[in-house]
């Protein structure tokens, strides 16, 4: 890997991380247009662990009043409200996406990555999100959160796992079908990733070294440094969808995701670009 492509691949993590079009889709399909190369899966993990961190530090206030809330509901259950709740949703959530990633490892980081199939996923989940925006009741608050809610986003989430799909996308598509507001749809979003992405980049970091992490092979400065720009970039990216999908819909979303899924196939059709 060269340091043109850390830094580039570092600031398309950061940018798409938690837009819902897919940061996994789009560092495949900017390495195979501009690098002519696939950066790999691990790579990929390993530099969410910056656009993580830009989670943890954002909503350090609710994840520790939410921690506490858990813990302290757990010894007395007098005192068990929302934030407690959230705890155990957070956790049922990120079940089904360890589960799955931990059996379907290999084909992740191969078969996942081929371009028709993130491409045609970038259009099929474009229109999942224009569905619920126009389904979705958009009514019930964080605070109304259910079990159905947990679940439902979880299993939401682990189609993310897909490259193209788009995990915020997914997430935040299955909490406006059950009709949570589309803020709360987006903040529990961030919350279910934060387990699951850090468990996931911490689980890649040694393949991300090697050839056989299936992409181009990074030296750990260039990994710490793709690292710290999608911190930085991911950062300024939370702020600003907050402030967006609390006065605008998602459907801004939708027609980008299209366009870069049909111009990818035309590039495939084409012979531009190589599936694989």
């Amino acid at each position: 890997m060269t340091w043109l492509q850390a830094i580039v691949l570092g600031s398309v993590q950061g940018l798409t991380e938690f837009l819902p079009v897919s940061s996994s889709g789009h560092l495949r399909i900017v390495s195979a247009i501009w690098f002519g190369h696939d950066a790999g899966a691990s790579f990929t993990a390993v530099t969410q662990l910056g656009t993580e961190a830009a989670v943890l530090i954002y909503f350090l206030r609710d994840i520790v009043r939410i921690v506490l809330a858990w813990f302290r509901g757990l010894a007395r259950p007098a005192e068990r409200g929302p934030d407690y709740r959230i705890g155990w949703y957070v956790i049922i959530g990120t079940v089904p996406i360890g589960v799955l990633g931990f059996v379907f490892k290999d084909q992740i980081r191969s078969g996942a990555r081929n371009l028709w199939l993130v491409a045609t996923m970038l259009i099929v989940f474009a229109l999942v999100i224009a569905a619920a925006e126009h389904l979705g009741s958009k009514r019930r608050p964080l605070a109304q959160l259910t079990v159905r809610d947990g679940v439902a986003m979880g299993l939401a989430q682990s189609l993310a796992l897909i490259p193209g799909v788009s995990r915020s996308g997914a997430t935040s598509s299955a909490g406006l079908f059950l009709g949570l507001e589309r803020p709360a749809a987006v903040r529990l979003s961030f919350l279910l990733a934060i387990p699951a992405v850090t468990a996931s980049g911490l689980f890649s970091l040694p393949d991300a070294f090697t050839s056989d992490g299936g992409g181009l092979q990074a030296a750990g400065v260039q990994l710490l440094v793709a690292t710290v720009i999608a911190f930085v970039v991911g950062y300024a990216s939370i702020a600003w969808l907050l402030g967006f999908v609390s006065k605008h819909s998602l459907y801004w979303f939708v027609g980008y995701r299209i366009v870069v899924g049909v111009v990818v196939l035309g590039l495939l059709a084409g012979g531009v670009v190589s599936a694989t």
